[in-house]
């Protein structure tokens, strides 16, 4: 099973923390089953982050909607936060993107990273890459970061890599 919560497990989270909070708030929030599955499916794995996705999901169905957090607001609000399908944000892809584009996929040292994404070394190596190796966009190797054959599909690249390179 491992240490991350299962998706289902995740989605429940998403359940009981909108109604706890409808019962504090004294507000109509509520959320389908596939929602919750939705918003767990882009969490990471990490209870943290769905709790954290809920709560914006849910100021969005506030003030965009009727409170009601529907698959269109949930697909909506999670747009808005540039957070993808497989639980990418931003900083991820801009990452991904950097180490392609500007390093030829890699190796590269989390220095030179840092500094094209114009963000902290230890942001890249605590809380950005564990993701992006754990679901295979990414690998730390003795000479750098590289990007996986995974993180070219996603994001609608070619890789430049031969087929050898490929499988590592």
């Amino acid at each position: 099973e491992g240490l991350r919560p299962q998706p289902e497990r995740l989605a429940q989270v998403v359940v009981t923390a909108t109604k706890r909070a409808t019962t504090v708030q004294s507000t109509a929030a509520s959320v389908t089953a596939i929602t919750a599955a939705e918003i767990a499916r882009r969490s990471r794995g990490t209870p943290r982050i769905v709790n954290r996705l809920l709560r914006r999901v849910r100021d969005f169905a506030q003030v965009e909607g009727d409170g009601r957090i529907t698959n269109d607001v949930a697909s909506y609000a999670l747009q808005k936060l540039e957070v993808d399908a497989r639980g990418l944000d931003a900083l991820d892809r801009r990452l991904l993107t950097a180490l392609i584009d500007k390093f030829g996929g890699g190796p590269v040292g989390v220095e030179n990273l840092a500094i094209a994404v114009n963000e902290e070394t230890d942001t890249l190596t605590d809380v950005v890459e564990p993701f992006l190796i754990q679901a295979g966009f990414l690998a730390r190797t003795p000479r750098g970061r590289s990007a996986l054959p995974q993180a070219y599909e996603h994001l609608g690249l070619r890789s430049k890599l031969p087929k050898q390179a490929e499988l590592l």
